[in-house]
């Protein structure tokens, strides 16, 4: 099977969602890095001198998530519920395929580790810069 990733096809462990869950993904991400922004300014004008900066984590972690699955045409909520959409907005269909949803579920763990990597990432160099410049 061909993995043309401009389809507007479900593609087993490829692509579950369509261009409108495409675009509700890139707001997630855009949500969640007005988040992190914020928890990070936050936490810097904390009086605290060593505030629990660690927290940044969980807005890049919503940021993470939005941006990985937008990238990867690619719901993670969906691969592990077994359904897609390419339709209206949250109008979800089922995956029939016992071997299809397997796929989905492998590539949505991957996301999520992919995500928590990138959130990771992210708040090792938010704590690394504050540390240094504070």
């Amino acid at each position: 099977m061909s993995k043309d990733l401009n389809s507007t096809n479900y593609i087993p462990g490829t692509c579950n969602i369509g261009k409108q869950e495409i675009r509700q993904r890139q707001v997630v991400a855009l949500i969640g890095a007005v988040l992190t922004v914020v928890v990070g300014i936050g936490l810097l004008s904390n009086e605290d001198p060593n505030p629990p900066r660690f927290f940044i984590f969980f807005p890049a972690l919503v940021f993470a998530i939005g941006f990985v699955q937008s990238r990867k045409k690619f719901c993670l909520a969906y691969g592990f519920a077994g359904t897609f959409n390419f339709g209206r907005l949250g109008k979800a269909s089922r995956v029939a395929s016992i071997e299809d949803r397997k796929a989905d579920r492998k590539t949505a763990i991957n996301i999520f580790m992919q995500s928590a990597a990138l959130a990771f990432g992210i708040t090792v160099v938010y704590t690394t810069l504050a540390f240094i410049f504070n």
